[in-house]
C-alpha cells in the first residue's frame, strides 16, 4: 500500500488526473459524474499507473482495470494491460484505486451508457505566438483570417485564428529564438482564455486587448 492509501503493487503509483485536468482545463477531459455512478462489477475504468522509480523510456502509462468490486469510493480489480515499460506491474495483477483517480470508463457489452452533455471541444488549429502559450504574456492581438495551413489528412483543420503577445514578449521571443506555434486552441485557452467569448466570431475580425477597459476591443 503506497502512502496515500491506494493499494498497488510495489514499486507503482497512480497519477491524479484532476491536477491535470486542472492545469489544462479546455484539452483534458475527467468522466462526468454520472459515467462513474453507472460502473459496476464487470465495466473498466482506466488510470495513469507510473513506475516511481524512475528511469524507464516510459515511466507512466494508462491502462485499463477491469472492476470486480466498488465500495467506499475505491474500485478493486485486476489490470487488462499488458503495461509497454512497467516492470513493476503486470496483466492480470490485482489493484485497488480510488474513482477520483478514473481518467475513462468503458461499460460490458449492451450496457446503456448514461446520457451525459455533450463537451465543446478545441482541437482546431491557430497560430500562436510562444510567448502566450508559456504564460509570459496574454492573447494581446488576435484576429481570423481565411484558413490556410489545412493540409489533406489533417485530423483538425486550421481555425483561421491567429493569437499575438505583447510587443515586449514578442521581442523577447525571437532573443530566445522561439517561434511562433501551430496548436491547437485548446493549449491557447489552458494558458489565457480571456478570448474564449470571441471563438466564435467570423473570418475577418480582429481584437486588440485594452487594459484600461479590462476588455478587448473590436479593430475596423
Amino acid at each position: 500500500m503506497s502512502d496515500d492509501g491506494i493499494e498497488l503493487p510495489a514499486g507503482i503509483a497512480l497519477d491524479d488526473p484532476r491536477l491535470i485536468a486542472a492545469a489544462a482545463p479546455y484539452t483534458y477531459d475527467l468522466p462526468w459524474p454520472d459515467e462513474i455512478a453507472a460502473l459496476a462489477p464487470g465495466d473498466g475504468v482506466q488510470a495513469i499507473f507510473r513506475e516511481i522509480g524512475g528511469g524507464r523510456k516510459y515511466s507512466a502509462e494508462r491502462m485499463w482495470v477491469t472492476i470486480e468490486q466498488i465500495a467506499d469510493g475505491f474500485v478493486a480489480g485486476y489490470l487488462d494491460n499488458d503495461p509497454f515499460d512497467m516492470p513493476s506491474i503486470k496483466h492480470r495483477d490485482r489493484v485497488r484505486i480510488p474513482l477520483t483517480h478514473v481518467i475513462s470508463c468503458t461499460y460490458v457489452d449492451g450496457k446503456e451508457r448514461p446520457v451525459v452533455p455533450e463537451r465543446r471541444r478545441y482541437w482546431d488549429r491557430c497560430f500562436v505566438d510562444a510567448c502566450v502559450v508559456e504564460g509570459r504574456s496574454h492573447a494581446d492581438y488576435l484576429y481570423r483570417e481565411e484558413p490556410d495551413m489545412t493540409r489533406e489528412g489533417d485530423e483538425n483543420p486550421d481555425s483561421g485564428w491567429r493569437i499575438r503577445g505583447t510587443d515586449e514578449t514578442i521581442a523577447e521571443d525571437e532573443r530566445l529564438g522561439e517561434k511562433p506555434m501551430y496548436i491547437a486552441l485548446g493549449k491557447v485557452l489552458n494558458s489565457d482564455d480571456r478570448w474564449l467569448h470571441l471563438i466564435d466570431r467570423e473570418i475577418g475580425c480582429a481584437f486588440q486587448w485594452d487594459a484600461d477597459r479590462d476588455k478587448y476591443i473590436e479593430l475596423q
